[in-house]
């Protein structure tokens, strides 16, 4: 905190919810923030894109939580070899048992998302998207086959078609690749 204008720390905890990253709930004189050390899953170059990102939205008009600058301007820090980052909290809770209504409102926001993220600076190769498919596949190819015999060459056959078939030359933006419920909120 002490390279941080957020005040001393009033109380700080670790939150059970993330797969992937150890989450902890910070609050301080000005504030609560959430602090993220990113664990695994995520590659740490990509890091400066991810919360470039975030703050770009937050400053075009979307509701994120929005990365905290420390006083020299950097938004990633490292805490114990490992990189971090200090975002704004937003209050509320996630929906466990989504309706129709929850899903209209998840579906006009990620569309409020993509407006938002138009003209974003940076660029990022999407390592979900269908160049990867294959390589993604390969190793579940024995679990496809214990599934259904036949199933695993079917896919491959299926993603070497898409390969082959797939456009050039579509418009191209930032998109939420990793919308799932446990990220609406």
């Amino acid at each position: 905190l002490a390279d941080y204008d957020l005040g001393a720390a009033l109380s700080f905890k670790g939150i059970v919810e993330g797969i992937q990253n150890s989450n902890f709930l910070l609050e301080t004189e000005t504030g609560r923030y959430f602090l993220t050390v990113y664990e695994k899953g995520i590659q740490p170059d990509d890091l400066p894109f991810f919360l470039g990102l975030t703050r770009w939205l937050s400053e075009h008009g979307f509701p994120c939580a929005t990365p905290i600058v420390d006083r020299q301007g950097r938004m990633l820090k490292t805490l114990r070899g490992k990189p971090c980052a200090l975002v704004t909290y937003l209050l509320g809770l996630s929906v466990r048992r989504p309706g129709v209504a929850h899903c209209r409102e998840a579906g006009e926001s990620l569309a409020a998302l993509h407006l938002a993220g138009r003209g974003f600076p940076m660029h990022r190769v999407n390592d979900l998207g269908q160049a990867a498919w294959g390589a993604l596949f390969a190793p579940l190819h024995d679990q496809a086959e214990g599934l259904k015999p036949g199933l695993a060459d079917t896919i491959k056959a299926d993603l070497a078609l898409l390969a082959r078939g797939w456009p050039v030359d579509l418009p191209q933006g930032v998109i939420h690749a990793d919308y799932f419920p446990d990220n609406v909120f």
